[in-house]
């Protein structure tokens, strides 16, 4: 992992351990990884509903967004909190079960948050750059997703 996703997971950590509610922790992330990381232009955290059939967007950072709800199995989102695995989309235009949020975006990363090996969240990631993300990324976003995992 590079320096700079070193020093963001440390600000993770700090974020973690300042005692804030879960939802300012969240939102904090969002607004340090979008500020801080060049390619990623929307940053979000969707929760899963009481029945675990919809998630429900906590926490984000970037343009406003009208999908708040998901039904778990569709788009990026529903997919990952369905099969609980880590998926890029490196061109959007290429997935044919994308919901797309706004016409900027050209690719995507979803990483779940797992506590005990069940879904409780995931971190959305949306770039306007094309085929933007690395092992980097997916090494750096799995561990944030990790140490977040203590809030649920």
């Amino acid at each position: 992992m590079n320096s700079e996703f070193e020093q963001l997971l440390h600000d993770v950590e700090s974020f973690i351990a300042s005692g804030a509610s879960r939802s300012d922790i969240l939102l904090n992330t969002c607004k340090l990884l979008k500020d801080k990381v060049y390619h990623y232009d929307w940053v979000g955290f969707y929760l899963p509903d009481g029945q675990g059939s919809t998630l429900i967007l906590d926490s984000y950072f970037g343009k406003s967004t009208e999908h708040t709800t998901i039904p778990v199995g569709k788009g990026v989102c529903g997919q990952v909190a369905e099969n609980k695995k880590l998926k890029i989309v490196q061109d959007v235009s290429l997935e044919g079960n994308y919901i797309a949020c706004s016409t900027d975006v050209q690719s995507e990363i979803v990483v779940p948050i797992l506590k005990d090996d069940q879904f409780v969240a995931e971190i959305d990631i949306d770039s306007h750059s094309p085929s933007p993300f690395t092992i980097d990324d997916e090494k750096f976003l799995t561990s944030v997703c990790q140490k977040l995992s203590v809030l649920f």
